[in-house]
């Protein structure tokens, strides 16, 4: 079974709208947050008082752990959701007693010549 699953592709579509959505939005002013809330990682959950200090720490080893578990969390959910692969015409026949019949495995037979 070549090429990638179904499910793959649209989660990687869904990641991909998110990812550019939250990069189109500007959030609002906040005093409070380092760099007045305008850079935010998602993954971690973190504001970072600038625009390079928060695309070095999407190089760190820290955001990459992090961003690789909730990514495999996600992908197993969507997994979970498409349930079991359907039946097929073999597995169909052989529930029914129609498909080959299973004879053991062949022994080794002596021939005299």
């Amino acid at each position: 079974m070549g090429g990638k699953c179904p499910s793959r592709k649209v989660f990687n579509e869904l990641l991909k709208q998110a990812e550019e959505a939250a990069a189109e939005k500007t959030l609002p002013l906040d005093e409070d947050l380092p760099g007045m809330g305008q850079f935010y990682c998602l993954h971690c959950d973190r504001y970072f008082a600038g625009e390079d200090v928060r695309q070095g720490h999407f190089s760190s080893k820290r955001h990459k752990k992090r961003y690789f578990r909730i990514i495999s969390l996600v992908a197993s959910l969507v997994k979970e959701m498409m349930g079991p692969a359907p039946h097929t015409q073999l597995d169909a026949e052989l529930a029914a007693g129609m498909g080959m019949p299973d004879n053991g495995p062949k022994l080794m037979t002596m021939s005299f010549t």
